[in-house]
């Protein structure tokens, strides 16, 4: 069962989305809730998958508690406005909906979900030893095992990822910040919103890139902090 959660400050906004779930047995709403603050409380005690986020309500908007989530669920955003898609999208949510929200246009961000939902429970936790440690991607109607070890960076193209080997690369249905939160962060270490790279196949790195091999890949300002926190941590073990 998939648990959701509603926030919205507009009931009628509220009433509308367990109108459109009501007819899918898999997904179960454990909370409809009127302001973010509330919905912070709550998530911080109930597990849930799937949230449901209006952007603008009184205090909190919708964008200011998705950051604030240590560990957030997947989060379809719901707004009478188009302007805040380029943030919602840095901040990798699952979809955008803009109101009113059909129900064909909802449909189409459930189906979404339950591919997402459905791959993620063939991908096992991968193994804390990394030379023996492997995962399962879905590639095109397949799923495709890959050792961790031959990884040597994980690209984000929107809904997808491009597993990059030495030898080949695979086009997987992944979201990058899924494969952040999954993989180890001894092992993995994400420099750039595109881009996760194994720590170990580094061979170089500036202020602005880091170089695996010879192939260099940006260093992006909000992620050189945390790499360069790795980088040192790793330096002293």
């Amino acid at each position: 069962m998939i648990r959701c959660l509603i926030v919205d400050d507009e009931e009628p906004a509220r009433e509308l989305i367990k109108l459109h779930l009501s007819g899918l047995e898999d997904f179960e709403i454990v909370a409809s809730l009127g302001n973010a603050l509330d919905a912070f409380v709550f998530l911080q005690k109930n597990p849930v998958d799937l949230v449901f986020l209006d952007i603008q309500m009184p205090k909190v908007s919708g964008l200011e508690l998705a950051r604030s989530l240590q560990s957030s669920p997947k989060i379809i955003l719901t707004t009478a406005y188009r302007e805040y898609a380029a943030d919602a999208f840095e901040m990798e949510v699952f979809d955008y909906l803009v109101k009113p929200i059909t129900q064909e246009r909802f449909m189409k961000s459930i189906a979404r979900f339950m591919h997402y939902w459905s791959g993620k429970a063939e991908i096992p936790e991968p193994a804390k030893d990394n030379d023996t440690a492997y995962m399962f991607f879905k590639v095109g109607r397949e799923q495709v095992k890959i050792m961790l070890r031959d990884i040597l960076y994980i690209e984000g193209l929107a809904d997808y990822i491009k597993v990059h080997t030495k030898d080949r690369s695979y086009i997987a249905s992944e979201k990058l910040g899924y494969m952040e939160e999954t993989l180890s962060s001894n092992s993995f270490v994400r420099i750039h919103k595109s881009f996760i790279i194994a720590i170990d196949k580094i061979t170089s790195f500036n202020a602005d890139q880091v170089m695996l091999d010879d192939k260099p890949l940006p260093l992006g300002r909000l992620f050189k902090a945390g790499f360069l926190k790795t980088i040192q941590a790793k330096t002293q073990d």
